[in-house]
Formats: structure tokens, C-alpha cells, sequence
């Protein structure tokens, strides 16, 4: 199989190219082209589609460092890259994930103590408005105008309209992304003249009724579930994104949404999917095999999309002297979690919950071996090895210096879309119906227990509590837990404390700004039309 590659620049923006015949969306730099010649053929259009998936993934097209896509005095290994900054949002400030390191203010996550200033948030603001400024150009240029133009006719011009409900969507989950984390955006379209004012900013409320609009819009437009190569999104993604935001209503716009949020999860789970058999083979390097499971899932190759800030992010940094164990030639002796995970299983071993993925030199039966008394010291506390770089057919993995990981990233996945449909109907939606609702969580149980008996639950313990622990289990180190505890009211208040929350061993309370991240005081700076959030 012979990959074609293409790297050009567009708007100082380089640009990686994809593969017209692998299962997957692949990426890899070669050749460059001026920005003239990018749009000018078929092939050009693919590879900034290609690019456009790839910032999900990469920090850059040069490889781990050298050529990112955002400067400004920012680590291209640890600021830059979506998935990285993404988890150290949503689950270093929660109960699931502690940092052993001092880098500059990695630490302030958990504390609960970040400011406008932090290097790590100034990151994660610049990638997804790259990311919708990426999107919106490419949109610019798929006009039936420009294609005649370039005399892009037939089934090549078909393919790229086709492609404008993905970007489309693509941008809908960047601005869900600020949404949720900074609780508003800078906002700009395609519409938006380039260069002609600043940005302006978009509050959560209307951010959230055009990411709704969005979504709703390209519906028809997007390929049917399961019609497109994996890695790419169909329907079942937007229905997905739009399940989640309607679950999290009250929390964005103070009004609930519960039974939209039963009917968009029940459209997913009434869409061809199923649950892959091995609940440990959805974090290892051949998770591509799980397509029936996974909605939406970012494509990571240790030869194609290497870099520190995708999923050779989780492997490496959950990794100490056991490197082996996880698949890699080293460990960077850094995350792991807080006993308030571990003990949400009954046996934290293993053995009978498969989603008990953990391991540590000092694990044991005891809570006192899960304690961590020095949060900078890598030993103390409970490890996550829920990311590993093995192959569970036993082959090689692609990089064969073991630095890199295979490991793709699940973005949606359909057992979330049951907790979402299970939880939605506890919260009084519509549509739904309970004994459906304990039937899929069940489902999950008897995946990570192996029978049709243990592990069952029955209708009296199906509570609201019960979801969000289930949600843990299931899903922990994806990027949920903030968003979940902040719909619990648990984030910050003292209802419900972790070892080591808020900086204290014991965890305590704190203030209310925190269920918000600071909006980076550099690009207030920048932009006059940007304000604070409250607190800062």
C-alpha cells in the first residue's frame, strides 16, 4: 500500500497530508507547497482535511519539537498538544489524577489554585481557536465558486462538500471544548473577514445555542453511522457531542435539557453500536479494533502523529520502573491517582471489575498503602495502567524504540452514551425509561466482571450516586471527571473531599471561581474584547 504525503503552508500554518487508502486517517509530513498551490487541486483539500483532524493529535508537523503549531513561549511537548492539555483540565483538579512533578505550575491543577497567568491554560486557550481559525479557512475555500474556479468538478468536488459537515462538527467540538472548560470563547467563522476586527467574545449561553445549531444543521450532511473510514466523524459523533451537552444544560445555560439528552443518547445506542468484548483492549495499542465501541476516537501511530502530548502522554507518564509493563522504553514518573478512585471498587485488584487497572509498589489490601503522603513523590499512592502500548494480539507495536504510542484516544465511546441515557432518565427525562436505563448499566457491569451474574446491580441501587461512582469506573483518565463533579456540585465544595484537594492532605473546600478556568491574562491583553471570568 502506497501512502501518498503532502506538507504545505497555509496562513503560517504547516500543514500534514492523509493517506487515500489506509483504514485509518493517517498523517505524515513530506514536500512543501506554497499557499497558492494548497487549494489547487483535490488533493491539496485532503490534506488540509487531513491537518485539520491531525491538530487533535500533534503539536506540530516536525515531530515531537521543532515546528509547532502555536508559539509563544509555550513547551511544545506539554502546552500545546489537545489530548495532554485536555486531561490535565479534566482530571488533574479531580479525585482521578495527582502530578508528581514541580513543572511550573502543573501542580496548581489538583490544588485547585491556577490564575490568568498560568502557561499550561494559555495553552490550552490557543489550541482550539488554531484549531476553529484552521477550520474556518478551510471552509472559506469549499465554495461552489472556488471549486469551478479551480476546476474541482465530479465525484472529487462531491467528496469535499461532503467534508464540510465534518469540519463543521470538528469546529462544534472545539468551541464545546472552550465552552465547558473556559465557560466562553473567543468567537469567529467562516463569515468573520480575516484581519478586519479582533475577535469577539461569545458568552456560554450563546456559545452553547450555536454549538446546538450547529450541530443540528449538518445532521443530514454527515455520513450515516459507521459509513466512513475510522477516525473520521459521522453522525453518531454529533449526536454524541450534542447527548453530552444536553446532560451538562444546567451547568451551561442554567436550564435543564434531560430528555433531549435521553433521546440524543438513545439515537447512538440505536445506531449499530455495540460494546468491544475486552474493556482492557480499549486502552491498548490495537484499540482500533474496537470500531463498534468507539463514536469518535482521535488516531494515534507511533511513526505517524509522534509527539508528547497525545497518548504517549498516558503510557509514559503512568509509568515508572514498570515501563515494560505499559509497553514503552521508559517511564516519566508522574500521574497517578488518588485512593478516592481506587476505592470505588470492590476488589481494586483486578480480578473480578477488569476496569480496576491500577498497580503500584506499595499496593495492597490496606486503604493505608493507598495513602500518598508526599504528592511529589511517585511512589506514594495508587498507579493507573489503563493505557498501554502492547498490542493484545501480541504484535509489535509501530515504533519499535518503544517511545511512541499506537494507543488512539476514545472521544466518544458508546458506553458513555448508556451512563448519559441512565442518568438523564434518573434526572427526570422523558422518553427513557428506568428498567432501560439499568439494562445498559448492567451491560457495562457484566463486560467488566465477565458473567451475567456477578456484578449486577438491581433497581434499588441504581441512584444518581450510583452513576456518577460508575461513571469513575467506567470511564476514568477520558477526560470526564471535572465536567461530572461540577454537574454533582462536587468540584469545589466540601460535600465530598479527596486525599489532597485544594493542596491539603485531607482535601478541602474551595472557592466556587474554580469550577471555571482563568481566561489567559496575555490574550485579554491581546484582545480588549475579551473579559475575565468572575474570580480572577
Amino acid at each position: 500500500m502506497k501512502n501518498k504525503f503532502i506538507k504545505y503552508s497555509l496562513l503560517l500554518f504547516v500543514i500534514a497530508a492523509v493517506s487515500s487508502c489506509a483504514k485509518k486517517l493517517d498523517l505524515f509530513p513530506q514536500n512543501d507547497l506554497t499557499p497558492e498551490k494548497a487549494y489547487s487541486t483535490a488533493a491539496g483539500y485532503k490534506s488540509v482535511l487531513a491537518k485539520i483532524y491531525g491538530t487533535m493529535a500533534t503539536s506540530g508537523n516536525a515531530g515531537p519539537a521543532g515546528a509547532p503549531d502555536i508559539s509563544g513561549n509555550l513547551d511544545e511537548g506539554s502546552q500545546i498538544p489537545f489530548i495532554r492539555m485536555f486531561f490535565n483540565c479534566q482530571e488533574l483538579p479531580t479525585d482521578e489524577a495527582v502530578v508528581a512533578w514541580n513543572d511550573q505550575t502543573i501542580k496548581d491543577f489538583h490544588n485547585l489554585t491556577w490564575s490568568a497567568g498560568d502557561p499550561f491554560l494559555k495553552g490550552l486557550y490557543a489550541r482550539p481557536v488554531y484549531n476553529v481559525t484552521l477550520i474556518n479557512e478551510y471552509l472559506r475555500e469549499c465554495t461552489d465558486a472556488k471549486l469551478a474556479d479551480r476546476g474541482i468538478t465530479g465525484v472529487e468536488a462531491d467528496n469535499i462538500k461532503k467534508s464540510v459537515a465534518e469540519v463543521r462538527f470538528l469546529r462544534a467540538f472545539n468551541y464545546w471544548v472552550m465552552m465547558d472548560i473556559f465557560g466562553k470563547s473567543t468567537f469567529v467563522t467562516e463569515a468573520d473577514a480575516i484581519g478586519a476586527t479582533l475577535p469577539r467574545e461569545i458568552n456560554r449561553a450563546d456559545l452553547f445555542a450555536y454549538i446546538e445549531s450547529e450541530l443540528l444543521a449538518i445532521d443530514a450532511d454527515l455520513a450515516p453511522v459507521k459509513t466512513i473510514e475510522y477516525g473520521r466523524v459521522d453522525q453518531g459523533a454529533a449526536w454524541a457531542l450534542l447527548a453530552r451537552m444536553y446532560l451538562n444544560a444546567e451547568v451551561y445555560i442554567g436550564a435543564p435539557k434531560y430528555t433531549e439528552a435521553v433521546t440524543y443518547a438513545a439515537k447512538v445506542i440505536g445506531g449499530g453500536y455495540s460494546l468491544y468484548s475486552s474493556y482492557p483492549g480499549l486502552f491498548m495499542a490495537d484499540n482500533d479494533k474496537a470500531t463498534n465501541e468507539f463514536i469518535y476516537a482521535i488516531n494515534c501511530d507511533g511513526v505517524k502523529t509522534t509527539g508528547y502530548g497525545n497518548t504517549t502522554f498516558f503510557v509514559h507518564c503512568a509509568a515508572g520502573d514498570d515501563a515494560s509493563e505499559y509497553g514503552v522504553s521508559g517511564g516519566w514518573y508522574g500521574y497517578r491517582a488518588t485512593s478516592a478512585l481506587v476505592t470505588k471498587f470492590a476488589d481494586r485488584t483486578g480480578s473480578t471489575d477488569r476496569r480496576a487497572l491500577f498497580t503500584t509498589s506499595r499496593f495492597g489490601t490496606s486503604d493505608d498503602q493507598l495513602r500518598i503522603d508526599d504528592i511529589g513523590d511517585f511512589n506514594d499512592g495508587p498507579h493507573v495502567k489503563k493505557y498501554v502500548n502492547l498490542r493484545s494480539d501480541g504484535l509489535p507495536t509501530t515504533d519499535a524504540s518503544g517511545t511512541f504510542a499506537d494507543v488512539d484516544f476514545p472521544v466518544f465511546r458508546l458506553a458513555e452514551m448508556y451512563l448519559i441515557y441512565a442518568e438523564a432518565v434518573l434526572r427526570g427525562g422523558s422518553g427513557g425509561s428506568r428498567t432501560t436505563a439499568l439494562g445498559y448499566i448492567n451491560q457495562l457491569r457484566q463486560r467488566a466482571y465477565g458473567t451475567t451474574s456477578s456484578g449486577q446491580v438491581n433497581d434499588t441501587e441504581l441512584s444518581l450516586d450510583f452513576i456518577l461512582d460508575e461513571r469513575a469506573r467506567e470511564l476514568y483518565w477520558e477526560g470526564h471527571r471535572r465536567t461530572d463533579l461540577i454537574r454533582y456540585g462536587l468540584l469545589t465544595t466540601g460535600t465530598y473531599l479527596w486525599p489532597w484537594k485544594g493542596g491539603v492532605a485531607s482535601g478541602t473546600a474551595k472557592s466556587d471561581i474554580y469550577n471555571l478556568f482563568a481566561i489567559p491574562a496575555s490574550n485579554i491583553v491581546a484582545n480588549p474584547n475579551l473579559t475575565q471570568n468572575p474570580g480572577y
